[in-house]
């Protein structure tokens, strides 16, 4: 069970990232494992023919499979994306939400699976992710 102060601590640590502001990502539900979140359709975040865009779809896959890991792990740990998969199942033209689910939690890498949704509940999209747990932060190039 997730305590409301690691809740609070995760909840803290998403706030400003600027891809989390610029997305507007809502997170819904954070439980041990698991979270829930609803990015808004805006017009800024389609494509070409009118709907999300698939590299928003994998942003937001990407980043609530991220918020999923630090249920178990807390917002300190590093850790980096090392492969994704989606699979677009419909075109989305609503709000996203996005539900992801630890398959595992190993001793360096974690698979989440990730279902999107449309506003009907329709899966969109399915994705699975993988981190990989760092034992400290990667040094910046410049």
């Amino acid at each position: 069970m997730l305590d409301a102060a690691m809740r609070r601590q995760i909840l803290d640590a998403i706030a400003p990232i600027p891809v989390c502001r610029t997305l507007d990502f809502r997170i819904d539900d954070l439980a041990e494992g698991t979270c829930r979140m609803t990015v808004p359709f805006a017009p800024s975040l389609v494509g070409m023919f009118g709907f999300v865009h698939g590299g928003i779809l994998m942003t937001i896959a990407d980043s609530v499979a991220c918020f999923a890991i630090m249920t178990h792990t807390g917002p300190d740990q590093p850790m980096v994306t090392t492969d994704m998969n989606i699979r677009f199942l419909a075109a989305c033209r609503s709000p996203v939400t996005a539900v992801a689910q630890v398959l595992k939690i190993g001793r360096t890498l974690c698979p989440v699976e990730v279902d999107l949704l449309d506003e009907r509940g329709q899966r969109v999209a399915v994705s699975q992710v993988t981190y990989m747990l760092l034992e400290k932060p990667p040094s910046v190039v410049k």
